[in-house]
Order: C-alpha cells, then sequence, then structure tokens
C-alpha cells in the first residue's frame, strides 16, 4: 500500500507483485468503492499475477480533490500511475463505473492496454438503463455508509447473490472497504455525466472479455451483448448473478478472467499439455 502523486492528483494504490514476465492486472472500481472490494477477486487469481488497485480521488484511502473531473481527463492518471510502477503496458479490468474508466483508457491509450476485460458495464449514457427506481438509489452514498440499509435494498439494486443473501452486499461494502468524504461520491458520480464510449467501440483493437450477469438491476445484459457486437476482437461470457459477483462469487469468475488473460501466452501448463497430446 502506497500513496502516490500523479499529475496533480494525490491516490492511495495497492500494488501486489508478479512474475516479471506476466503483465500486471491494472483495476478499476465502481462508484464508491475502495480497493478493498475486490480483494476476493484478487485472493482467487493466480498468485504469480501482478495486481494493481488504487483508490480513486476522493474514494476510501485517495483525498477529495478540490474540482470535479471528468472520465475523458482520467486517461492521463491511468497513464502516470503505470509510468510511475514501472509499467509500460497492463491488462486492465473495469467493473461498473470503473468499466467505463477502463474503456477510455484502452481508447485513448491503445498501447498502454494489452488485453482488456469489462464487468458489469456498459457504454454509458448510450446504453440501455436499469429500473429508474434502481438509478435512483445510486444517487446518494448511503449504502456505503449505512450497514443496515446496504442490506435493505442489496436484493433490488445488485439482484445475483445479494437477492438470496443481502448480507454479502453489506458485508462487501462495509467489512472490507474504507469510506472516503461524501464528496468524493458525488465527484465521481457526475464524472461520468454525458461520457459515452457507443460510437468508438469499433475502434477497440485491445482483446476484450466482456462478463455479464444474467440479474444485474444496475446495468442490464443487452448492454454486454451490444458491446459484444460492436468491440471486433471481443467475447462475451454471462454469469449467473448479478452487479457484485465479480467479488461476491470470485472463486467461479477469476478462472473465466484467468483464461483469457493467459490466451496468447505460452506457459509451462501448456506446454506440458500439448505434450500429452501429441
Amino acid at each position: 500500500m502506497r500513496i502516490l502523486r500523479i499529475g496533480g492528483r494525490t491516490i492511495r494504490v495497492s500494488v501486489r507483485e508478479g512474475a516479471a514476465e506476466w503483465a500486471p492486472l491494472l483495476l478499476c472500481n465502481g462508484i464508491g468503492a475502495s480497493l478493498e472490494l475486490l480483494q476476493p477477486f484478487v485472493d482467487a487469481l493466480d498468485p504469480r499475477r501482478g495486481v494493481i488497485r488504487f483508490d480513486m480521488p476522493g474514494i476510501g484511502g485517495s483525498p477529495a480533490p478540490a474540482v470535479p473531473y471528468h472520465l475523458a481527463t482520467l486517461p492521463s492518471l491511468l497513464a502516470g500511475l503505470l509510468d510511475q510502477l514501472g509499467h509500460e503496458q497492463a491488462d486492465v479490468l473495469g467493473i461498473s463505473w470503473g468499466g467505463g474508466l477502463a474503456q477510455q483508457f484502452a481508447l485513448s491509450r491503445p498501447g498502454r492496454v494489452r488485453r482488456l476485460v469489462l464487468v458489469a458495464t456498459g457504454p454509458g449514457a448510450l446504453m440501455v438503463p436499469g429500473n429508474p427506481r434502481v438509478l435512483l438509489r445510486m444517487l446518494t452514498p448511503r449504502r456505503h455508509r449505512d450497514p443496515g440499509y446496504a442490506a435493505r435494498i442489496a436484493g433490488e439494486l445488485y439482484g445475483g447473490s445479494a437477492r438470496e443473501n443481502p448480507a454479502v452486499a453489506r458485508d462487501l461494502l462495509h467489512a472490507t472497504t474504507r469510506l472516503g468524504p461524501a464528496r468524493g461520491y458525488y465527484y465521481q458520480l457526475l464524472s461520468s455525466a454525458g461520457w459515452t464510449s457507443l460510437p468508438c467501440l469499433p475502434r477497440l483493437r485491445q482483446p476484450t472479455l466482456i462478463l455479464a450477469g444474467d440479474d444485474d438491476p444496475i446495468i442490464p445484459l443487452v448492454n454486454a451483448r451490444i458491446m459484444h457486437r460492436l468491440i471486433a476482437q471481443s467475447e462475451l461470457h454471462i454469469y449467473h448473478g448479478g452487479h457484485l459477483e465479480l467479488a461476491a462469487d470470485a472463486e467461479h469468475i477469476a478462472p473465466v478472467v484467468e483464461a483469457f488473460l493467459d490466451a496468447d501466452r505460452t506457459t509451462p501448463e501448456s506446454q506440458a499439455m500439448k505434450g500429452s497430446q501429441r
């Protein structure tokens, strides 16, 4: 864990060192969530895979910025982060709001992104929206501040495993994550105003894995199907669950991500398997 100053912004960063020959995996989180939220997913990954996580300004352990920011201006933040950590290129995974950031980074800095993973996300303003009642719940950070409220709305808001066990969402949001100032949440929410990747998706050239749940009230599944049609080198994996399954069901989703990231790399395991098939 460290604090880095990048282009006038200060952010809290967590780095898990990995094998030198493996590109690190840069994780971009959702609105209001600190880097700890994805700890179950990180734990389920191959320990040889380096992982970089960070808190957006005003979220978790990162101090709030003096002025708001916009998604379109953030690729320089990610590029500066990779520069300071000594990485020319990374695999990038974005979930929910972080999926928009991952798309913007891949479009703006294509040479910095080896492979792209988009989880429970959409193309921004030009997308099929979720239920208005669900989206209203997203307008305040209350679920991040009130465990009882988080449990009460978990099923309606997140779907999937949270419908049968609301404590899953409550524990993910409160037992492991850090709380930032309310201003940080609103800045992050406002940063996507008017932003969309939809017209630009055909320009994405990185191999892309799109992961979407069949019960996600925030990002309806149809958005993943639209993105899959527009991104040339994309594959779509639909999992059973909702918006938080990347963390809530990491043991089943992490292997899918691992297989995608390893698809173009020869490993000792794959060589042995090829040898046994001859």
